[in-house]
C-alpha cells in the first residue's frame, strides 16, 4: 500500500459500493430500487450489491455477506415479494418499491446497525 492510499472503513466501502449502485442503469437493476433504498437513512448505512435484477443489502462488507436483512423481488405481474432469506420468511407481498422498502426497514434484525468490514463472524 502506497502511503498516499489509507486503509478504507466500512463506512468508506459502503458508500463507495452505493456510489456504484446508484449509478447502475436499467440493464443491472430498476433505478428506482437502489434509489428507493439509499432514501432510508438505515438502508444507506448498509453494504448494497446487486444480482439478477435485485437489491440485496448486509451487514458486512465481505463475502459471505449477512442474509438476515430482507430483500424485495420484483414481481413479474407487478409489485414486490419481500423475503428475509436466512430464515425464509415472507415478511409481505406490496405493490410498491416504496411500500417494500418500508417494510424492510420496519423488519430489520435487532441491533441492526452500520455494516461492519468483514464476514457475519465479525458482527
Amino acid at each position: 500500500m502506497t502511503e498516499d492510499k489509507k486503509p478504507q472503513n466500512a463506512q468508506d466501502l459502503v458508500a463507495a459500493e452505493w456510489a456504484t449502485v446508484l449509478a447502475y442503469g436499467p440493464e443491472r437493476v430498476d433505478p428506482i430500487v437502489p434509489r428507493t433504498a439509499y432514501g432510508h437513512p438505515a438502508l444507506r448505512e448498509l453494504f448494497p450489491m446487486i444480482g439478477h435484477g435485485v437489491l440485496y443489502l448486509s451487514r458486512c462488507t465481505q463475502y459471505p455477506w449477512t442474509h438476515d436483512v430482507p430483500t424485495a423481488f420484483p414481481q413479474v405481474a407487478g409489485g414486490y415479494r419481500v423475503r428475509r432469506e436466512s430464515d425464509r420468511t415472507l415478511v409481505g407481498v406490496v405493490g410498491t418499491a416504496e411500500e417494500a422498502y418500508e417494510l424492510i426497514v420496519a423488519n430489520l434484525p435487532e441491533g441492526c446497525g452500520p455494516a461492519v468490514d468483514g464476514t457475519p463472524d465479525d458482527l
